[in-house]
């Protein structure tokens, strides 16, 4: 009993000793106190928004699948699949250097190549940092995938996928973004709103994407000799329409997280990525309604990604109601610059050259007229600067690269390969296996009018099996 006692008064001594011991708190210890948590939120808030943005590759592939046939379903996979992981090496290697890296002429960054900023037992921010931003060159890269699909060969589509994270997207990045790090572009140094990328991402991804069908050129059987349009229908709308929702979800990461902070401000960007999203996808149903004689899913879908895209620049900077007209015009130009493109026969599966390059141009210039401090002509003059520098470097960039790998590794696939479909061509599989895929002919012929948008189907008699394409 007594070494009971005993023990238990040396423990009690101890926790007093101890207590005694301890510094008393003061304002400043307080003060680092409260930075440490604030720092380390803003860790958290940035990683798991970078998760975000990452799960938007998800998105994209679901919707350039599904607005596309059957049969190249497996090569649109791997494409989406090499953007992210090619695109990470290069940017590591380059691209993060010439974005962010010290510079005296704020063209290009000239230091932190192959992530040398970071140091062992020094700040680790660079690397969360660099991890955000890899997230934003994969989306930039795989935005053109969508305007190529489904005749371009895969060899020739990794050397350009190679080349828009390390070089491309770079260094237009530097020119508007460069001081997020360590550089300091020319650009953002006249004032250049783009808060987190209509058009440093989107639309040098939407103007890679117009390079890459010009020098391409349309899909066989997509354009009759006479010019008239012959639609080629998506394989899968639902799993278009469900990539649509992971890329909306994915934006709460791209927009808000482009704060790299956890702050108050994040709570408006959200709102008014959400409202943008909602007035785009309701006013592009509406002018496909009102144009084709149907509220048109596919229109529907892509308004939603171009509210999403036009926000993106002045998310930051703009009121709700504001968000919501900015979304609601990109809504109706995204349905009128599909149309375009159709017209003057530039074919793009998808629709990305509308929804990134002409719907981020038009964000970045919305975001100067509605800017919540007050416009002037200044403010517009160097927004509409902003979009044609992008579009001078990156179109002229990317047409150049898309010419000379079509002249070396070639860029497109042979007719007969075109027609039997990439994935067997390219990766000797098939996405469907248990269903049999027919391109031309087979158990339905489908014609429907861009222009009507009705819909009229005839069935061969005598097969009953399904037919996914």
């Amino acid at each position: 009993m007594k070494a009971v006692i005993l023990s238990g008064l040396v423990v009690l001594f101890s926790i007093v000793s101890a207590w005694a011991g301890d510094e008393t708190p003061t304002a400043l210890s307080n003060k680092e106190a409260i930075d440490m948590v604030q720092v380390h939120a803003d860790y958290v808030w940035t990683l798991v928004a970078a998760a975000l943005v990452f799960f938007m590759q998800a998105g994209f592939a679901l919707v350039e699948s599904g607005f596309t046939r059957a049969k190249n379903a497996i090569n649109i996979m791997m494409k989406n699949l090499m953007d992210f992981s090619i695109g990470s090496i290069a940017f590591w290697a380059v691209g993060f250097g010439l974005m962010f890296g010290a510079t005296k002429t704020g063209w290009f960054g000239m230091s932190g190549f192959f992530l040398s900023d970071f140091t062992p037992g020094g700040d680790p921010w660079v690397l969360a940092f660099w991890m955000f931003q890899v997230v934003f060159a994969a989306t930039a890269a795989t935005i053109v995938s969508g305007a190529m699909a489904e005749r371009t060969k895969f060899s020739g589509y990794i050397l350009y996928s190679i080349f828009v994270s390390a070089l491309i997207y770079p260094v237009f990045g530097s020119w508007a973004w460069g001081s997020l790090y360590h550089g300091g572009g020319w650009l953002e140094a006249l004032g250049f709103i783009d808060f987190a990328g209509s058009t440093v991402v989107h639309s040098v991804g939407g103007w890679a994407a117009l390079a890459g069908a010009i020098v391409l050129g349309p899909r066989l059987g997509k354009y009759t000799k006479d010019g008239k349009i012959k639609p080629i229908l998506g394989h899968n709308m639902p799993l278009a329409a469900l990539g649509v929702f992971i890329l909306w979800l994915g934006w709460f990461g791209f927009n808000p997280g482009s704060t790299t902070a956890a702050s108050k401000d994040i709570a408006m960007i959200f709102v008014n990525t959400n409202l943008a999203a909602a007035a785009g996808a309701i006013l592009a149903m509406v002018t496909s309604w009102v144009k084709c004689g149907k509220p048109e899913v596919g229109m529907s879908l892509n308004g939603a990604l171009a509210g999403l895209v036009a926000i993106t620049s002045g998310c930051a900077s703009v009121t709700p109601t504001s968000a919501i007209i900015i979304g609601a015009i990109a809504g109706v130009i995204v349905v009128l610059s599909v149309l375009f493109f159709d017209r003057i026969r530039i074919d793009d599966p998808v629709g990305a050259i509308s929804v990134h390059g002409v719907c981020g141009a038009w964000g970045t210039l919305a975001a100067g007229i509605f800017n919540i401090g007050g416009t002037t002509g200044k403010i517009i003059g160097v927004q509409l600067l902003g979009i044609g520098a992008c579009f001078a470097w990156t179109f002229t960039t990317a047409f150049i690269l898309f010419k000379l790998i079509d002249m070396t590794v070639g860029l497109r696939v042979s007719p007969e390969e075109e027609l039997e479909g990439l994935d067997f061509v390219e990766h000797g599989g098939n996405a469907y296996p248990d269903f049999e895929v027919s391109s031309y002919g087979g158990m339905a012929m489908v014609a429907v009018s861009a222009e009507t948008g009705l819909q009229e189907s005839t069935a061969k008699l005598g097969s009953l099996k399904p037919v996914t394409d």
